[in-house]
């Protein structure tokens, strides 16, 4: 990036932070001001961050550097100790309101679809994008308000957990869909090879090899270089994945910090991992602003006027399959009754996940049915915009209901 974009960057940043500060005295949280001024600075709406700057390939190193750091702060509770207390019932929970969320949307499309003589395939794809949960937007509310309880102790694995299943069944249906079309160009296991095992694969590696210099290292401020480090490295490898033998964005580079993190955490002593995690956490804070205004920045205020009546059944059987799923899994597992109640409120968040999935169903899709493929394209980008404002506003309004705030 040359000088002038720099500035147009340093000025969204700043735009956002007192956006977000304007916003918490109103009493929301900070995201949905860093959500609103990632799409007014946007190319969408005032273009101070355009697509020359977002086209950049030094702005893409950027972003995914701190989508990894993102990453090591849902790694960073995946702690094996903690694991063995709730991993099974988290892990239950995580499927059941994935297969019900699945279930919920694409039916409710399958119903609307029947009636207006839409391809019932388009159902299916519609269930599937909704599987994918934005895990920064709830992660940045646990962290602006400190949440602690059995529902951010469940979030942070589950977002996780969550995002591996929403590839799976995502990719699954998209490549069938391809395959029976003709248009398929890459199997669904080298697909899900590429998408979940190398990401894991690599972080875990690195993150042991990290672990073993960082249990040698007496003091914090070294650790904190160190870790910084390591991320960097852990980013470069993932754009050498993707930029050479890939040749494509498939690394998932939270996935990618996440298993980075979990792979030196779990070999630290608790009170080492404390002290690292507490002087990481300005770096993770500044990381959050920048990637939830970056996930702000595509989206197209405009859409919110010209959201039709798929827009609507999309917003609301995904929200209802992901609240009675999660609540029907947490009752199952017998876990606390305030994560029965109200965890299902905190997986709302949607937009930067299934915006990605989006544009992977529409290339995938549109040379064959272009008319399907617009009928996604349009239903999603308008359910971003305005699914992201609503669901932000109820994941916080959950988290003071359930006494974590």
């Amino acid at each position: 990036m040359g000088i002038i974009e720099i500035l147009r960057l340093i000025i969204a940043i700043a735009i956002a932070v007192a956006t977000g500060k304007l916003v918490a005295k109103l009493g929301l949280p900070e995201i949905l001001g860093w959500l609103i001024a990632g799409m007014a600075v946007g190319p969408h709406a005032l273009g101070i961050v355009n697509a020359s700057v977002m086209d950049v390939n030094s702005y893409h190193v950027m972003i995914a550097f701190l989508e990894a750091f993102v990453g090591v702060m849902i790694g960073s509770e995946l702690i094996i100790s903690k694991l063995k207390e709730s991993g099974k019932a988290v892990i239950v929970t995580t499927v059941i309101q994935s297969i019900v969320t699945f279930v919920v949307v694409s039916a409710a499309f399958g119903i609307v679809f029947k009636v207006m003589g839409i391809p019932l395939y388009v159902a299916i794809v519609m269930g599937s994008i909704a599987l994918a949960t934005a895990p920064a937007p709830a992660l940045s509310i646990v962290k602006e308000f400190n949440t602690k309880g059995p529902i951010t102790d469940t979030l942070l694995p589950l977002a996780a957990i969550d995002d591996i299943i929403g590839i799976i069944i995502f990719f699954t249906t998209v490549s069938l869909i391809g395959a029976s079309s003709g248009g398929s160009t890459m199997s669904l296991g080298t697909t899900l090879f590429i998408m979940i095992v190398v990401p894991i694969a690599i972080g875990l590696i690195l993150g042991i090899g990290t672990g073993f210099v960082l249990r040698k290292i007496k003091s914090n401020q070294h650790s904190f270089y160190t870790v910084m480090v390591a991320v960097a490295i852990v980013t470069a490898v993932g754009l050498f994945m993707n930029g050479v033998i890939f040749k494509d964005s498939l690394v998932n580079f939270m996935l990618l910090g996440m298993a980075f993190a979990a792979g030196f955490a779990n070999m630290l002593e608790s009170s080492k991992q404390e002290a690292l995690f507490t002087s990481l956490s300005p770096v993770i804070g500044v990381a959050l602003i920048i990637v939830i205004l970056d996930l702000g920045m595509p989206l197209d205020y405009h859409l919110i006027f010209s959201a039709g009546i798929f827009t609507l059944v999309y917003i609301v059987s995904r929200a209802i399959g992901k609240y009675f799923g999660a609540t029907a899994g947490a009752k199952l597992m017998h876990m606390p009754k305030t994560v029965q109640k109200y965890l299902g409120f905190t997986l709302l968040p949607h937009s930067g996940v299934s915006l990605v999935f989006t544009g992977i169903a529409v290339t995938t899709i549109m040379p064959f049915d272009p008319n399907s493929a617009m009928i996604i394209q349009g239903t999603i980008a308008a359910a971003a915009v305005i699914n992201e404002v609503i669901a932000v506003i109820v994941a916080k309004k959950a988290f003071e209901m359930s006494g974590e705030i």
